[in-house]
């Protein structure tokens, strides 16, 4: 309840955008990718994974715990149009196992590109890369089940010949209710600016809220994950012409997607079944990656995603595979180490 509370305090008092869709206005937009395997086939998003694996503290710095304790966590996708890009976790605890630290690496690299002036004449070809590095740590408040997290975010970008420096801070609140097996997260993440520009101009970074919750069934393996993101623009459903109608009178009518279908696209489910266990089974769905990616009269199951993992005395091994449309899916590989 103390909780429930809060988070609403907090979500009516941030003042909302009402513009519609959220991509293409601001710069660093890799900071937003699925950051690991886990998340990659929980839809996307998870918020409350509180375990050994320390990629979930790529997107909620609160879930930084001593279970990450010298765990090692790379993930690698070969992602869409031979753009590749990973991520790499590492935790550790000290302090009589009472303060976690974190570090995290983001990478991205967008192969290839050839060039050309105003005239068509060749330049030669280009290429270009991001990357940004983290340092998390968490803390919980004393006498409570509330935990809060901070991580710090060093961003550098290569577009062809032009370079920009940034950085930029994620805040989480975590509350963990452990007998009772119940989760949820407040995150605002990538609060920043450049610090150096690739031209001239100076471009927001790509904030976002977003709300989670997570619940471990008493009497089956199974944990269920419900998240609400982008919560900082709530407008972000569009007009599809393709789903434009006709009336009676020969009339077109425009596609309206409501409250109900735009309050959606903020939603990603998630389903782990055996979590934390030798072999995991996961699946995901996210609301607005199957809105947007759909084909109309078309079923290609856009927005479903899954994965699973398998541990191996000190290893983890996991998969995913996220479906985007009929022309493109993604496969994250992961492996967990653990160096004790």
């Amino acid at each position: 309840m103390r909780f429930s509370l809060i988070v609403l305090c907090i979500f009516y008092l941030f003042p909302l955008q009402h513009e519609a869709q959220i991509g293409g206005e601001n710069t660093y937009q890799f900071l937003n990718l699925v950051s690991g395997t886990k998340q990659a086939a929980l839809g996307g998003r998870v918020l409350t994974a509180v375990d050994y694996d320390p990629t979930t503290a790529l997107y909620n710095p609160a879930t930084i715990n001593p279970k990450m304790d010298n765990q090692l966590q790379v993930n690698y996708v070969n992602y869409l149009g031979d753009v590749n890009y990973g991520t790499a976790s590492y935790a550790y605890t000290w302090d009589r196992r009472k303060q976690t630290f974190h570090i995290g690496v983001t990478y991205l690299d967008y192969g290839t590109f050839d060039g050309y002036d105003e005239q068509g004449i060749s330049t030669g070809e280009f290429g270009g890369n991001e990357v940004a590095v983290s340092a998390g740590y968490a803390y919980n408040i004393p006498w409570s089940d509330f935990y809060v997290g901070a991580n710090v975010k060093l961003i550098s970008s290569k577009l062809e010949n032009f370079t920009s420096i940034g950085g930029a801070l994620d805040f989480g609140l975590l509350y963990y209710d452990e007998e009772k097996a119940i989760r949820g997260a407040l995150v605002v993440r990538n609060i920043g600016t450049q610090f150096t520009a690739y031209d001239e101009i100076y471009e927001s970074l790509p904030l976002e809220v977003a709300l989670g919750f997570s619940n471990t069934m008493r009497t089956l393996p199974v944990r269920l994950h419900v998240t609400l993101e982008n919560l900082q623009k709530w407008n972000i459903a569009f007009s599809n012409d393709a789903n434009a109608q006709r009336d009676l009178d020969g009339n077109v009518v425009n596609d309206d997607p409501g409250f109900f279908n735009n309050a959606l696209r903020h939603t990603v489910i998630g389903l782990e079944l055996f979590p934390e266990s030798v072999f995991e089974l996961r699946l995901g769905y996210s609301f607005r990656r199957a809105e947007e990616l759909r084909i109309q009269d078309t079923r290609a199951f856009s927005g479903l995603s899954a994965g699973f993992s398998l541990k191996i005395n000190k290893m983890r091994f996991s998969y995913s595979h996220a479906r985007y449309s009929l022309a493109s899916n993604t496969s994250f590989i992961g492996v967990n180490i653990n160096l004790q």
